[in-house]
């Protein structure tokens, strides 16, 4: 596991590339032990926040959504699906395709993760200001928006 502690060169310790890569790492780890508490994972939130904020979706749409790989989405959904999470119905005007449906326990479930990520969140920034916190958003999604173009 990386660390930056005294021992770390200072040259590392100047690259915001390492050090980002450095707090992603932590970052990841909390998130995946709060949503596994939740009886959840990362995809199934991201899945789940994705049909709420769209509406019904492609399976196809939903990996362009979420930037899951496609054979991920599927089985995501499979899991959501099983614990009805999700409904999928044969799309009528292409019966190859399906929609997938976000069932009213599934917005509940949503809601849920949606507590236990701003949980996360909270105790991650901790030691940033509200409006450091503000500044390193809009910092991070101006970062992310310019190499978006390049993903």
């Amino acid at each position: 596991m990386m660390t930056a502690d005294a021992r770390t060169p200072s040259r590392l310790r100047r690259a915001p590339s390492w050090l980002i890569n450095l707090v992603s790492a932590h970052s990841r780890r909390l998130v995946a032990d709060g949503f596994a508490a939740a009886g959840a994972r990362g995809y199934h939130y991201r899945l789940l926040a994705a049909l709420d904020e769209y509406g019904p979706s492609s399976q196809a749409a939903l990996g362009r959504h979420t930037g899951i790989d496609r054979s991920d989405v599927v089985a995501a959904l499979n899991e959501l699906a099983a614990k009805e999470l999700i409904g999928r119905s044969p799309d009528p005007s292409d019966r190859r395709r399906n929609i997938v449906t976000l069932t009213a326990e599934g917005s509940r479930h949503l809601r849920e993760l949606d507590k236990v990520l701003a949980g996360i969140q909270d105790g991650f920034l901790a030691p940033l200001s509200p409006e450091e916190r503000e500044q390193l958003i809009g910092l991070l999604t101006r970062l992310a928006d310019h190499h978006e173009k390049s993903w």
